[in-house]
């Protein structure tokens, strides 16, 4: 086709062509364009005078839903379902043009305009990323429960986020990355080396998601198509140019607007950048240093934090030994600075997933530290100060019937004791802090020599 007429010339385009054109226009339009009745449902419910990072995050995500919602938050993502139904309609779409413009002879000016189109949509998709990568807080550094879970309890999806949290310079870079690529697409003079930069980028983390069991390669699927929609304009040129090194001409096509047109064109770009990149970019600066959105907020039991050994345990008054096999006994327990303790078990349970991005406000949807793992029991708790009782729930959404009350006591700083009922039974634990070292949090600290852990 020519690469869709990459250089608009003034020359009649050809039959198959302007078919072509139609199909892609619409598909794309489609696809970028928020269409949705449920994106204005979402938009129209957002508190503008309390606008949230996640507010920005979900409009720059959003992506046209056929069939339903996926996500809690309801601004979900669409799937391969909804790309054959959106095909079909531009198919339609296409034949019914076709019918009603048979005189037309090129399309420059409406293939000018859905390249801005796509453009713009591509850049805030790319950028809401980037954000959240350049701030380390997509991947955040593993959580002292994480970093006494074994290897091999991890689901693959786990394992490739805590390899890139334990990394947050290298993270940093990638979302660089990525907000350079998404900066270059809303230029038109650049947004060809930005489109290239996000189908590279993309593609690897569209491989990243297929090999890791990840959620979200239907969305980094569908930047990378944006993506190649707009490269299609100079693929033509930069073959000649790369491949067969040959001179070409560059392409000057370029929209008349009139002084009232360039002016509106510039207040739009202006706020549209502003919205989508300096008070977005500010709001994501914001949440890293104050609410790391991934974990918890609520503050755990005072100095508890820590690793925790289980020196003794009881059921129904019968002391369990230790077991490397028993169910019942619990191996270890952990106490988050956050109002999490987690319970090292052998019981089988339901793993509890979460692989796509999702930005929850309450503790009780952050679901980041105990997703993808299994051997450790996750609790939320409540303090009872007055009483002296931690009020748990289990965090796996799989068990919302799993409550506990202990009561507890702290015969001094390393020691914590634990009873209550748990199920039909009565427990009673002692737990005794273990001064563990880490060897990431050794190794940040610049230490040069042979560590002993």
């Amino acid at each position: 086709m020519n690469a869709l007429k990459g250089a608009l010339s003034n020359d009649e385009w050809k039959g198959y062509e302007k078919w072509a054109f139609r199909i892609f226009s619409i598909y794309f339009f489609i696809q970028a364009v928020p269409l949705d009745w449920k994106f204005y449902r979402n938009l129209f419910s957002i508190n503008w005078l309390h606008l949230r990072f996640s507010d920005i995050f979900y409009v720059s995500r959003y992506t046209p839903q056929i069939f339903s919602d996926r996500t809690s938050t309801g601004w979900g993502l669409n799937t391969y379902a909804d790309w054959l139904v959106m095909l079909g309609i531009t198919i339609v779409g296409a034949a019914v043009w076709t019918y009603r413009d048979k005189d037309a002879k090129d399309y420059n000016k409406f293939y000018y305009w859905i390249r801005v189109i796509v453009r713009y949509r591509l850049a805030i998709g790319i950028i809401a990323y980037g954000f959240i990568k350049f701030f380390p807080l997509q991947s955040p550094y593993p959580s002292l429960s994480n970093l006494n879970t074994h290897y091999g309890e991890f689901s693959r999806w786990k394992l490739f986020s805590l390899s890139l949290g334990i990394v947050p310079n290298y993270e940093s870079f990638l979302g660089l990355v990525e907000i350079l690529a998404g900066s270059l697409l809303l230029f038109r003079k650049t947004s060809t080396i930005g489109a290239l930069m996000v189908v590279v980028f993309t593609g690897n983390v569209f491989m990243s998601n297929l090999a890791y069991d990840g959620g979200e390669a239907t969305y980094s699927l569908y930047l990378i198509t944006l993506a190649l929609f707009l490269l299609t304009f100079d693929v033509v040129r930069l073959f000649v140019l790369i491949g067969l090194e040959r001179p070409v001409q560059p392409n000057r096509f370029k929209i008349s607007l009139s002084q009232k047109g360039q002016s509106a064109r510039l207040v739009l770009k202006t706020l549209f950048i502003f919205f989508f990149v300096f008070l977005y970019g500010y709001k994501t600066w914001s949440v890293y240093h104050h609410d790391v959105y991934q974990y918890p907020q609520t503050a755990g039991l005072k100095d508890a934090d820590g690793l925790y050994d289980v020196s003794e345990f009881k059921i129904n008054n019968t002391a369990l030994p230790y077991s490397a096999t028993d169910t019942s006994r619990w191996k270890n327990v952990v106490f988050e600075k956050w109002a999490t303790l987690s319970i090292g078990t052998n019981k089988t349970v339901k793993i509890d997933s979460a692989v796509t991005e999702e930005i929850n406000d309450k503790d009780a949807d952050r679901s980041y530290e105990e997703a993808g793992s299994i051997g450790r029991q996750y609790y939320s708790y409540q303090i009872d100060v007055a009483n002296q009782q931690l009020i748990l729930q289990n965090k796996n959404h799989n068990y919302p019937n799993d409550k506990l009350v202990l009561h507890y006591t702290r015969p001094d700083n390393s020691k914590l004791i634990l009873s209550g009922v748990e199920g039909r039974d009565t427990v009673y634990v002692v737990l005794n802090r273990i001064d563990k070292k880490y060897l990431l949090e050794e190794a940040a600290r610049g230490r040069d020599k042979a560590i002993k852990l």
